[in-house]
Order: structure tokens, then C-alpha cells, then sequence
């Protein structure tokens, strides 16, 4: 899912509001509302751009009257002094925008870093790595497409992509004397539409249940390599299997080596570092009247 224009528009507004609110004093105070400026936008640290546009977008919405040049694409691999952007026009404006722009900008190309560290690990192993909906409120269309910059693909976008049967459903219908096979006949019954069936297990006895329940896609949580082994031989194709808890990069290529075929990662978008990228700024003098 990429996330339309008026998405875009909605969440850069918020922010704008919650910077913008009252104004900036400092700059109304201190510079002239006609003088000019070019700003480069510049990459201090190695790893994956993504939010360009959306950092366009800020100091258009602050703005229309700025001019702003994208010079390095989304997905790019940036290295420090790479530069990312160019932005002419009022001084006033580009200080104003700054902080905004670069709070997307460097939180977006962080999550593509981490996510393209991830699937560097695995090259070579036919395994997908995927995000989860641990991400923050209200930003997740851009946290997701971030991680699509980094290679990565995204798991549910909300709760109405696919039914995905956690340890707590288990735990409040288990109460009531259901096992799998009917817990999942229950969710193919009363869902609206036909979705795919994921179900949580955390034993090779439940994958092998989840399986014979017809659960399109087994994961595989916090299970030990061992039994993840065990688990990809038993299920054998007869079912996508996904892996997911305490994964990281020091253990990711081992668990992709068991044979699963997604890895789901929530340290994609809930601990991604930001990207360090900041605005260097060229002043100009000011018409006179």
C-alpha cells in the first residue's frame, strides 16, 4: 500500500499544526521577509533514503512558492555528503519547514536502513522480510513504505488485510473448549470475505494442528532453530511459513537457513535509529524597497 495524497497531506498538516501552531517567533522576530536562501539537504550518515517527496511536500505545504529539486531518488543508498534536495526561496519559509521536513525525512530513511541491513543479511536465501503493525500511531502508511525502500515488504497494513489468530484469540477460546482445527473453521465461517488464515503457534505439535486445521500460513513465535527446522520439514509445502520474535540481525540469516519463507520484524519500524540528515543553509541579502 502506498499511501495517497491526501494521506500525505493529512499527517504533514498535523505536524505542521503541532510545530507551526502558534507561530515561529524566532524567525518572525529575526529575518526579513524578503530575503532569499538556498538550502541543501545533506546526508551525514551511510544508509537508505526514503521520504524525499514527503520532505517536498512540507516545505510546499509551508510554502508554494519554495522551489524544491529532489537530487537523490527514494531507495538510493546515500553516503555522508551525499546531497538529497535542494530548496530556494525565502529564508523565512526554509526555517520555518526545516524541522518538519527533516523529522520525516530521517525517520523514514531510518526504518529503509534497518530493513535494508535485514535483507542484506538473508541475500541469497529465497525468504522475504516482512514489517508488522508495531509502528507509530498515525504514520504507518509512510513507516510502511519506508521499509518497501529498504527492500522489505509489509505484513498486515491494518486489521482488515487478513486473519491472523494470536496466542490471546487462542487463550479466550481455548476457554471455551475449542481447539485449532475448530478455531480456525470458526474464523473461515464468520469472516466477511474469503482472507488468508494465519495462525500463531509455538510448538511443533500446534503447527502440525494449525496445518491439518487449513491455515493458509503458519507463524512460527519464538520457537528455537531446532524446532523451526522441525517445523518446515513437517509442514513441507502445505503451507507458507513465517517466523517472528527476538529476530534480529545477529540470528536472521540462521533463522532464514531453516527454510521458512517470510521473517516478520518489528524492530523495522518500532527501533529503527533515524537517519542523521541535516539542512545546510546558503543566506542571501534582502530586496530593498
Amino acid at each position: 500500500m502506498s499511501p495517497s495524497k491526501s494521506q500525505i497531506e493529512k499527517i504533514i498538516d498535523d505536524a505542521l499544526a503541532e510545530d507551526l501552531g502558534e507561530g515561529d517567533v524566532t524567525t518572525e522576530a529575526l529575518i526579513p521577509g524578503d530575503q532569499q536562501g538556498i538550502g541543501f539537504i545533506v546526508a551525514k550518515k551511510e544508509g537508505v533514503l526514503a521520504g524525499a517527496g514527503v520532505a517536498k511536500q512540507v516545505f510546499h505545504r509551508v510554502d508554494p512558492e519554495l522551489k524544491v529539486e529532489i537530487l537523490t531518488e527514494n531507495g538510493t543508498r546515500v553516503k555522508p555528503g551525499t546531497k538529497v534536495a535542494k530548496v530556494s526561496g525565502s529564508m523565512a519559509s526554509i526555517l520555518k519547514a526545516e524541522r518538519i521536513a527533516l523529522n520525516f525525512l530521517q525517520r523514514l530513511s531510518g526504518i529503509a536502513s534497518e530493513t535494508n541491513r535485514y535483507v542484506e543479511r538473508v541475500e541469497g536465501l529465497p525468504v522475504r522480510i516482512m514489517d508488522t503493525r508495531k509502528t507509530t500511531p498515525g504514520l504507518r502508511s509512510l513507516e510502511k513504505y519506508a521499509v518497501r525502500m529498504g527492500g522489505g515488504e509489509n505484513h498486515r497494513v491494518h486489521l482488515g488485510d487478513g486473519i491472523l489468530i494470536k496466542d490471546n484469540h487462542l487463550v479466550a477460546l481455548r476457554s471455551q473448549g475449542l481447539n485449532i482445527k475448530e478455531i480456525v473453521a470458526r474464523a473461515r465461517q464468520n469472516a466477511r470475505q474469503r482472507l488468508p488464515v494465519e495462525v500463531e503457534v509455538r510448538s511443533v505439535s500446534e503447527a502440525l494442528e494449525a496445518v491439518e486445521a487449513g491455515a493458509d500460513i503458519i507463524m512460527l513465535d519464538n520457537m528455537n532453530l531446532e524446532d523451526m527446522r522441525k517445523a518446515v520439514k513437517s509442514i513441507h509445502g502445505h503451507a507458507l511459513i513465517e517466523a517472528s520474535g527476538g529476530i534480529t540481525l545477529d540470528n536472521v540469516r540462521a533463522v532464514a537457513e531453516t527454510g521458512v519463507d517470510l521473517i516478520s520484524i518489528g524492530a523495522l519500524t518500532h527501533s529503527a535509529r533515524a537517519l542523521d540528515i541535516n539542512l545546510e543553509l546558503q543566506a542571501r541579502g534582502f530586496s530593498q524597497q
